[in-house]
């Protein structure tokens, strides 16, 4: 209430009030009023006309939060909106100042902009410590180093004004490139500057000494006296302060010495150019304060929406920076300042400070942490400054360096080196995706980089101040990271394992999928399956979906997942991550038995079906002979409705019932007629019991399938290998029942009165398998009567 009665000026008062209310309703939970039920109907998803007596302000920010957010069985609302910050609504306030502010008269206009983009560039040159420098605002990261190549080409061909894109042809300026720069860099800049692709000159990186994402400045050189000889222009060099990909630094002041020596303008970009605002900057962040250009995005270092990038150069022609675009009369332009001109006054040198520093603390000390892990190797200059830490998961292979080096060793076939490059690569994917489920406020971003492979980058001066990360979450990150990596050490360590055990199990057939991070991927090859072909096979799928749901059934701790095959359509079984005291012998068999079960039962119930079909098709035949039998006996008058009922009265016929049965285990047409007679059904033959394949191995009590019950047994004493063995017996005694002990506590010899022994349930399982002719209740008839 106070600061508003200071504000004189009633509109800007009113404007600050409107915008606090408007972020409170959008930012807050969504109200639910029954009076605008009947209102979110028409305006919420159904788009109608526009209303003819308008919409108060309260009811189009309601519009606003439904179209932002969504219903609440959506997701909820991403941690950027949710950690937008006073300093986030201060720069949002600059835009609604920048349209109050056009409004004005032209010399209030000028003035006000002239203060605001003369204070800006003041304040982030002494910030940044680019001396005597100037300001460029961009909405695009990229659009100020193509103003910055416009104004070289202007600076480096005097005639360009007059004589246009020919002063070019007879000689063609060059724009060097490092091979690590941003993606789609080279491309924007010819198309920004109608230039042809052969202008860019991508300058590779270190192969011998030095970081492998570092310019190679010796080959530069070599690359300019080339340029040079064949009548081109070096141009302009773009050097990076921080790779986008794992946040490395050139060697900017030898890059610069170099410039300097053939007259090519140098630009700087990058993430490391943060670092210039803190008390201490590496030695080769801080020549970047001698180029001629740079560009900075503060709106990601310090959490600001809807800031501008700056671009900071140097130049003394005012009328070149004027055609090159740098520099505008037009105040709208000027305004782009507004924002950022807010949100460093209220965060002020301090909390700048703060938040860079704060963020390059989060990568110290994740860094230090990680340097205690087994089996991760991370990607990050010797510096103590880098905010960037890339990281990766790595298993050494025996009599070989560490697979995230990936150089091949002469001992080791190099079709085994690019298996293990992607197996590492996958569970790394893997990794990545886990923990940024785990812990999102580490803002972590997998990647696939040409050399090392598939890393973790954590880059907190893009992302902390965003996702508000803290030193807790860095701790619970490397919590995470020390608990995946039992699993991904025992995966890679029974994928081989599993390829032999599957190799070597008749009927499936070993999938080899990079991309899949589990154990393995196997397929079952039934009888009819087409092995050259790669089309879909429908009997195949059916097999493996009922496989899949067999060993979901069994409730291990594996997880299995059906797809298609990594180069064809055909369906497979995907098995998953595992731990160390997985049986894999157990495994393959159990996939190998159960599939092939199933493909029998499938063919055995289409075998009865056509037995079936064809039973009915007899039966229909046999009681049509039967009704044509009964005609003849019966006579045609007894046929006739009124007739018929009469000789019936006066003389009945004593006709059996007669029908048929189908006997499914013998597969046989039977008569009814022993059914009305004695008004039993008939038991039949019992089948044989089927024979199971899955071998049947002794659990302990709450032991999960295919756990490992003598793991590491090599080193297990004498004593404990016997106890186990006298458990197992227990368990196996309790299994048979009190029966079976009997029997065994009993002598051999019987004396002849007594009654013969009680078998085990085991035994009359098997003799009534052998003697299936003792179940029929005719012959037990027999038998007693004799």
């Amino acid at each position: 209430m106070e600061a508003s009665l200071k504000i004189a000026d009633p509109t800007l008062a009113e404007m600050g009030k409107n915008l606090k209310e408007a972020m409170r309703m959008l930012e807050g939970s969504q109200r639910r009023i029954e009076e605008e039920k009947e209102k979110k109907l028409v305006s919420e998803d159904i788009p109608g006309p526009l209303q003819g007596s308008g919409q108060d302000m309260v009811s189009i920010l309601q519009l606003v939060q439904n179209l932002m957010h969504g219903d609440d069985d959506e997701e909820p609302q991403s941690a950027r909106i949710q950690n937008i910050g006073e300093q986030g609504h201060m720069a949002l306030l600059g835009h609604s100042l920048g349209a109050y502010i056009s409004t004005l008269d032209k010399e209030r206009l000028r003035k006000l902009t002239t203060r605001i983009l003369s204070d800006a560039t003041l304040w982030l040159c002494r910030i940044f410590r680019y001396e005597n420098g100037c300001a460029y605002f961009h909405e695009e990261e990229r659009e100020g180093l193509a103003k910055i190549c416009r104004l070289a080409i202007h600076s480096r061909y005097e005639d360009f004004v007059v004589d246009g894109f020919n002063v070019l042809y007879n000689k063609k300026p060059v724009v060097y490139l490092s091979a690590a720069a941003r993606p789609g860099l080279g491309q924007y800049l010819c198309n920004q500057l109608g230039l042809p692709f052969p202008c860019l000159c991508r300058v590779p990186c270190n192969t011998m000494f030095g970081s492998q994402h570092q310019m190679d400045v010796a080959f530069l050189e070599k690359l300019i006296k080339d340029d040079i000889e064949r009548g081109r222009l070096p141009l302009l060099l773009v050097a990076n302060a921080g790779t986008a990909a794992v946040g490395h630094t050139d060697k900017i002041g030898r890059l610069r010495e170099l410039c300097e020596q053939y007259g090519i303008w140098l630009h700087v970009e990058g993430v490391n150019l943060a670092t210039l605002a803190l008390g201490y900057v590496s030695s080769s962040v801080l020549a970047a304060t001698k180029c001629d250009s740079m560009t900075l995005t503060p709106g990601s270092w310090l959490g600001l929406p809807a800031v501008p990038a700056v671009t900071l150069y140097k130049h003394d022609d005012p009328a070149l920076t004027l055609v090159a675009g740098l520099t505008s009369n037009k105040p709208a332009d000027k305004l782009r300042a507004l924002p950022l001109w807010l949100s460093l006054q209220y965060l002020g040198l301090d909390g700048i400070v703060e938040k860079i520093k704060h963020a390059c603390q989060l990568s110290q000390r994740l860094q230090e942490s990680l340097k205690k892990v087994n089996h991760i190797k991370f990607l990050v200059e010797d510096e103590l400054s880098s905010p960037v830490v890339v990281f990766r998961f790595c298993q050494e292979l025996a009599n070989s360096d560490p697979v995230f080096k990936s150089v091949p060793v002469p001992s080791m076939a190099p079709s085994t080196v690019g298996r293990e490059r992607h197996s590492c690569d996958a569970l790394n994917r893997w990794l990545g995706e886990q923990l940024k489920q785990l812990v999102p406020a580490s803002g972590l971003t997998v990647m696939d980089l040409e050399v090392e492979g598939m890393c973790v980058r954590f880059s907190p001066l893009t992302t902390a101040a965003v996702l508000g990360t803290q030193g807790e979450d860095v701790d619970e990150l490397v919590a995470c990271i020390q608990s995946k990596l039992p699993v991904l050490t025992c995966t890679l360590q029974l994928r081989e394992e599993f390829k032999q055990e599957v190799e070597g199990t008749a009927g499936l057939l070993y999938v080899d999928d990079p991309n899949w991070p589990g154990i393995g991927v196997v397929r079952y090859e039934h009888a009819n399956d087409d092995k050259s072909s790669l089309k879909s096979d429908p009997e195949g799928e059916k097999i493996h979906a009922g496989l899949l749901k067999k060993l979901n059934e069994l409730e291990s701790d594996l997880t299995f997942k059906m797809g298609p095959e990594y180069k064809s359509m055909k369906s497979c079984i995907y098995v998953g991550m595992a731990s160390d005291d997985i049986d894999v012998s157990e495994l393959v068999e159990t996939i190998a038995v159960t599939a092939r079960e199933i493909e029998e039962n499938s063919r055995l119930l289409e075998n009865m079906t056509e037995v079936v079909r064809k039973g009915i098709q007899e039966a229909q035949v046999q009681l049509q002979k039967a009704n044509e039998e009964r005609l003849l006996e019966e006579g045609v008058l007894r046929q006739i409705p009124v007739v018929g009922s009469v000789l019936n009265w006066f003389s009945p016929v004593q006709a059996s019932q007669k029908g048929r049965t189908f006997n499914l285990t013998a597969g046989s047409l039977e008569s009814t007629e022993h059914t009305y007679v004695y008004k039993v059904q008939g038991t039949g033959v019992t089948p044989p019991p089927t024979p199971s394949g899955i071998r049947t191995k002794q659990r302990l009590p709450g032991q999960k399938p295919f756990k490992r019950s003598l793991r590491g047994s090599d080193a297990m004493s004498e004593t404990s290998s016997v106890s186990h063995i006298e458990d197992l017996e227990k368990v196996e005694d309790m299994s048979y029942g009190p029966e079976q002990s009997t029997l065994e506590a009993r002598s051999p010899e019987q004396p002849p009165g007594a009654p013969a022994p009680q078998a085990s349930q085991t035994e009359a399982l098997q003799n009534r398998a052998q003697h299936p002719e003792d179940d029929h209740p005719q012959v037990e008839e027999l038998e007693s009567l004799r």
